[in-house]
């Protein structure tokens, strides 16, 4: 493939330096290799692991639209290529390599950082919410952190309950809704803004799409969430995920998708224990450390592990505690709304959004795309 194509990119983007990487990086390996603010311009091979390949696509789409992908196969293959496509490769190039593939894949290309640079809209920043285990608390987060979003000016906030199976953000927010996220798949290849409102319901300023609410079969074989991860990135601001947990392919590519990953557990030794499991697990699955802030919920300093103690045992730095405050949660779930940000929880959650939010405006600034010709370090 990389004969076929050097003479095809020296052609048309002259002067401009190439390295060729032989294997599939890992997550820690693509920051170091694309990462810095350089333009860069990556082809892959999708052939050799077509999983693998695809992951990664996902991984560099994470990184900002000062990375973009094209996809190589040998063959075509349409399956592959919308999933290519859908994990965020801006186009493809398919064996033999011509000139006009080229040509189209370059003016897709010029087209997509002519937006960018004309004031198009940057994509959603991705939160994925994920218990280490059950009743760490993770959904109550997810809900609050939400709507914590509209005092950063976010004008378009999504609240995503992606727990097929026991998801409670309807119980919560003590609101209900005839569509849920497997309407949003169902109706995937016809999905538009006008259809979309329709799925999702508006709570106090904040879009929320719900899980279903009955259980049908097929629920827990889900895989595929990026139909409705890529128009939500596309449409809003933010975007707030509660996922069921780390573990399953389901909830493994949400973990992929998102820009952060908030990992929730307690300081009680069951709960520290899980969620060690569920580090390893994601460190097994090529989901970064770097985009992983362990959040200690319910934290109390005379029961259960210090924090100072929590980061040693787990190889992992606490990224932030929350205070036990039952009496003010078990209220606001009484009435169905957010906990008050004059409570120790609230509080709390308000300093975790402004590290969130400061996180956050960091990977904008980092994040923009230049002209087509003397911007890309290349990567066939």
């Amino acid at each position: 493939m990389a004969e076929e194509l050097l003479p095809l990119i020296d052609a048309r983007l002259p002067g401009v330096a190439v390295n060729h990487v032989r294997s599939y990086p890992s997550p820690r390996e693509l920051t170091g290799a694309v990462g810095g603010g350089t333009q860069y311009l990556v082809f892959l091979d999708v052939a050799s692991d077509k999983e693998q390949a695809v992951q990664l696509i996902t991984e560099i789409s994470q990184l900002g639209t000062g990375v973009q992908v094209f996809s190589l196969l040998p063959s075509n293959e349409p399956d592959l290529i919308l999933r290519c496509l859908r994990a965020g490769a801006i186009d493809f190039l398919i064996q033999p390599f011509t000139n006009d593939q080229m040509d189209a894949a370059l003016a897709k290309l010029s087209r997509v950082t002519t937006a960018a640079g004309s004031g198009a809209r940057e994509p959603a920043k991705v939160f994925a919410v994920m218990p280490a285990k059950g009743a760490c608390g993770a959904t109550t987060i997810a809900c609050n952190l939400a709507f914590q979003w509209k005092r950063f000016g976010a004008k378009k906030i999504l609240l995503a309950d992606m727990d097929a199976l026991t998801g409670t953000m309807s119980f919560l927010l003590k609101t209900k809704s005839n569509r849920s996220f497997i309407d949003v798949l169902i109706r995937a290849h016809e999905l538009d803004q006008d259809l979309w409102n329709g799925m999702v319901t508006h709570v106090n300023g904040v879009d929320v799409l719900f899980a279903p609410e009955l259980l049908t079969e097929g629920l827990q074989d889900l895989k595929d969430p990026s139909p409705i991860l890529n128009f939500a990135r596309s449409t809003y601001d933010i975007v707030v995920l509660d996922a069921a947990g780390v573990y399953g392919e389901w909830n493994l590519a949400q973990a992929r998708f998102a820009n952060e990953l908030l990992l929730v557990t307690t300081n009680e030794l069951p709960s520290l224990q899980a969620a060690q499991r569920a580090l390893s697990y994601l460190d097994t699955n090529r989901i970064g450390r770097w985009k992983v802030r362990l959040l200690i919920n319910r934290y109390t300093r005379d029961v259960g592990l210090a924090r100072e103690v929590i980061g040693q045992a787990l190889h992992a730095e606490v990224f932030d505690t929350l205070p036990s405050d039952y009496d003010a949660v078990q209220k606001s779930l009484m009435d169905g709304k957010t906990v008050p940000s004059n409570t120790p929880f609230g509080k709390a959650l308000a300093q975790l959004a402004d590290r969130l939010s400061g996180t956050a405006e960091t990977v904008k600034k980092s994040s923009g795309f230049g002209g087509l010709l003397g911007m890309f370090s290349r990567k066939p």
